[in-house]
This record gives structure tokens, sequence and C-alpha cells, in this order.
């Protein structure tokens, strides 16, 4: 792995202009006319896979140390965005007057040593026997059987229905995350929370209960080591805005088959025949376990307060009325930052996923601000942080933006745009990849049919890109609209272009480094989407939204 001299390196990067990368850019012009304006066209020339390559070989770097979300290596990649934009003078659109969007987390550690758990009279082993989620508490109390946890109105779903909870430890076979099978996200997107659905955690709070046991399925318990290791070796980190109102948290506690045959010993119904019912899409009626059998649960946590950023900027546009819309381009510049070591290397380094996206747009705004003209409609680029948390840093802006988000004509996402299937390529984790001159695009149809038809005559008129809408469909069973920022655009009613490489042997691996990227792929995907850019940019009206997401694309992630 090409590792660097980090002080040479940022000594070089806040120092120089680039003088190597300059000498290194070719322009390659397109083989046909173009229906762009000629000044998109120059500006897409100067983006070129020399700058690209240069630029994401230090975001990707080993210094960067995988751009966890937070890290230190996340915090250098963003001070180095940060500081590029306002030497080509772009307006800073974070918090007071920075580009940084500032975003407060809570981190949270169970400590284990003050953690304890006793079935009647037999103490259980933190790792072994249970894992403890890290939410303060001291409890004992007899226990209820609650189902999967969940109440779902439209499902006819209540996991509670005929027992009583209150003063009692809940006991539920269900999943640390998704839905219960049989329920889609559509199914709680036409309801409102914690009236027409609650989660396990929120009703088992409105049912009284003291604590929750939790049977997990069975992808956690085959991978209960990692999960163990996850859990309580490292801290849980929420982003504070989006946590519940309640100020009590339940403690919470993950059990193994072991404990569950013990706790349902001599009960209505076995562990293993409730864990099959209810994990294959039944609802097995609640109960109460025998008076004779009592849980005590003391957890304690310890938590600290951090913070994030996304990184936001805007270009402004040259129209005296349609500089107040804005065209917005998005990338996530997190990674998964360091993990498991794969033949000794333990830095996720996230080249493609998404160092792509990340140089993508930060080639775009460097051409944009040595353009000789302006677009008509400003320029919005955000650099989100947590996508791999869950969607974090889009969220945070689309719940609390800095700009008018009605005033967002389009949203653009680049996640994965940099490698390709090459000839002769067997390894069936890159049956998926796309071709060096192919890109999957996703949702550029679903809500605007002209910013649908935009997209495709751009690209056919100007590059000619192969695009491929293989996953452009509502039940794509990989669910890729839901997995990448867009979709908090999206829900909000933004028409968006998702442009996509395909999963590859090396996503969430070691060897996502920047020397397996195309970059004269990347090069032709860039200048397209510069293109396509301006093109929404200049045109008089803002591409209109006639069609509703599909409902299975409008729930909840």
């Amino acid at each position: 792995m090409r590792r660097f001299l980090i002080s040479l390196l940022l000594t070089s990067v806040l120092i120089l202009p680039f003088p190597a990368v300059q000498a290194q850019r070719k322009s390659v012009k397109a083989n046909k006319p173009v229906a762009a304006t000629l000044a998109s066209q120059k500006g897409a020339e100067q983006i070129t896979a020399g700058q690209i390559r240069d630029y994401l070989t230090f975001i990707a770097s080993d210094e960067m140390e995988g751009r966890d979300t937070p890290s230190r290596g996340l915090d250098l990649t963003a001070k180095f965005l940060a500081m590029n934009l306002a030497r080509w003078g772009l307006t800073p659109a974070g918090d007071d007057g920075t580009f940084f969007q500032k975003i407060a987390l809570k981190r949270d550690l169970v400590n284990k040593e003050q953690t304890r758990v006793r079935l009647n009279d037999q103490n259980l082993s933190f790792g072994k026997d249970y894992i403890a989620l890290p939410a303060t508490g001291d409890v004992s109390g007899p226990l209820v059987f609650a189902g999967n946890g969940w109440f779902i109105k439209s499902k006819n779903m209540d996991a509670y229905k005929g027992i009583d909870a209150k003063g009692k430890i809940a006991v539920m076979f269900t999943s640390l995350s998704g839905l219960p099978r049989g329920v889609s996200s559509s199914d709680l997107s036409n309801g409102k929370s914690g009236e027409d659905w609650m989660d396990p955690v929120q009703y088992a709070r409105k049912q009284g209960a003291i604590a929750t046991v939790i049977v997990p399925d069975f992808q956690f318990l085959a991978n209960w080591e990692r999960n163990r290791q996850r859990l309580s070796e490292r801290p849980t980190t929420v982003v504070e805005k989006f946590q519940p109102a309640e100020t009590s948290r339940l403690p919470r506690i993950v059990i193994t088959p072991r404990i569950a045959n013990l706790l349902f010993q001599g009960e209505k119904q076995n562990a293993t025949a409730l864990f099959e019912a209810t994990f294959g899409g039944e609802t097995p009626a609640p109960f109460e376990l025998s008076l004779t059998k009592k849980m005590s649960v003391t957890v304690s946590s310890k938590s600290d307060a951090i913070a994030t950023q996304n990184v936001v900027a805007v270009f402004e546009g040259s129209d005296p009325l349609l500089k107040d819309e804005y065209i917005a381009l998005g990338a996530h510049y997190d990674h998964v930052g360091i993990g498991t070591p794969v033949n000794g290397d333990a830095i996720f380094n996230g080249a493609d996923d998404d160092g792509s996206g990340t140089t993508a747009l930060f080639a775009i705004a460097e051409a944009l601000a040595k353009a000789p003209t302006r677009p008509r409609r400003s320029v919005l680029f955000n650099w989100h942080a947590g996508e791999e948390k869950g969607l974090w840093g889009s969220r945070y802006f689309t719940e609390y933006p800095t700009i008018p988000l009605q005033k967002i004509v389009t949203q653009i996402n680049i996640d994965m745009i940099g490698r390709s299937k090459k000839a002769g390529d067997t390894n069936p984790r890159n049956n998926s990849l796309s071709g060096p001159n192919e890109i999957y695009v996703i949702g550029s149809k679903m809500m605007s049919t002209e910013l649908g038809e935009l997209t495709e005559a751009v690209n056919r008129d100007y590059l000619n890109l192969t695009y491929n809408y293989r996953y452009d469909d509502p039940k794509d069973p990989n669910r890729f609209f839901f997995r990448s920022d867009h979709y908090n655009y999206a829900r909000k009613g933004i028409p968006i272009v998702f442009f996509f490489d395909g999963e590859h042997e090396d996503y969430h691996r070691p060897g996502d480094e920047p020397q397996k990227i195309d970059y004269e792929k990347m090069q032709k995907i860039v200048r397209t989407v510069y293109v396509m850019m301006w093109e929404i940019a200049n045109r008089p009206t803002r591409p209109k939204v006639d069609k509703q997401l599909p409902a299975e694309l409008s729930g909840a992630n």
C-alpha cells in the first residue's frame, strides 16, 4: 500500500498550489458535438484523470485512517476540502460563516466491570452469555414474552396484546436493525411514529417495561464475537438531534441461545419454537413467564459529547433571480475507518467508496472556480459525513438545512464511480461491477420525467457513456436507492440522480485503494456530471416533479 510521510505531504498540500498536478493535466475532447454550451464543455475539459488521481491519492491515503465518522482522518479531510474551497473563492455555507455544518454526537461505552445480569441465582457472563447495550439502569423483576417487540397498526401487530408489562422485563425475538419479516418501509411511512407504529424500544417504554432482553436473529448470532467487539469494546455513537425526546432509556441486553433456552424452559413455548416462528414471519401470542423466574439487570455506561461536520459550500450563480435557486452536488467523504486486518492491512481506505465521489465534487468545484463564466443558478456542494453510519450527514442537512430546501431544484449524488470490471475478470464478487464506459444510474426518472430526459440527452450528445438502469427499480432487492445520501433529498421532494459503479471485491475492505481506480473512467463520468450540472443550472425553469416516489421508496430507511 502506498504510504506518505504525513508531515511532508501536509506541508505540500497547505503551501503549494499543486504544480505537479497542473503539469499532468491533459484535455480529452468529446468525440461528438455537444448540446451543452461551449462554456460548460470548456469547463469540463479542465477536469482530468491526472488531477483526480492526485487528489484521490491524498484523500484515500493511509494517513486519513479510513475517514471514520468521527475521526481525526475525517476532520483532516474536511480541513483539506475547506482550505481549497476558500482558495478557489467558493462561499462557505455551513455554520457561522464557515464551510462546516457541525453535527453534535453522543458517544456511549458500556462499563463492563460494573455491568451485571443475574437470572434467579445464576450470574451470567458478559460476552459469553449476553452483550449489554449502553443505557444505564439497575432493575429487577419478572419477565414477559413480547413477540418481536413491535406495534404496527396497519399490520395488526401488537407485541404486548393481552399482557401487562408494567414493572416487568420484556423478552423479545427481534433484529437489532431492520424491520420484522413481512413489513416494508412503506407500511410505516403511511403512519405516524408513536401512534400508528412503534419500534421495540418505544413500545416497551410505552408499555411500562423496565428493561428489554433481545434474542437476536441468526445473522447476529452467527457473528456473535464480531458484534461483541463492536458493541462492548467500541463506543456507540449517535447523533444527538436524532434521538427521541424521552430522557429515560431502558437497559437492554442481547442474549445467546443458551440463555434463551433457560428463560423459556418449561414455558408455554420453548425458545427454539419461538425463534423459528418469529423470524419466520409469524406473530406468536405474548405471554407472562413463570413467576419463579426473575432477572436483575445492572448496566453501567459512560458518555461523552463529540462532534463531526458536513462540508458545505456554494458557487454563486450569475442570474439576479435564478441565483437564489441551487443545483446540489453531493458525496459522502467518510468511510469505515480501521478494522479487522486482512493480510496485515487494517486501514479501509475507501478510495472508491466514496473517495471517488468526494474527489469528483472537488474537481467540479475547482473547474467552476476557474471557468470564465458562471452558470445562472448557484451550485451547492455538500460533502456529507456519516453516510456509512446510516446517512447521518444528508439526513442532518435536510432536517436542519443551511439554505432553503425548496430552493434546491435537483440533487446529484456521486457515490462510487471509480472502479471498472476488466476484460476476463471471473471473480464472482465483481459480477455486477460496471465496465470502463458504463455507469449505473438510479432515480433520474422516478420523480421527474424532464430530469430523466435531460440526463440522457446530455450524455448522448456529449461522451455517450453507457447508462445502465439495472438498479433503477423500486423492487431492487439490493435497495440501493435507500443506501446513499440522495435518499434524504428525494424524501423531501427534491428530484435526484444517483451515479454508482456497482459493488466489487474490495467493497468495505482494505483493498479499496487508490491504485485500483480507473481514472480515465472517472474523468468521463465527472465531466459528464459537470456538463449536466451546467445544463440544469442554465435552464429557464427547474425540472418539473411530475411523479410521486413509488410506495416502496417513500418510507423510512
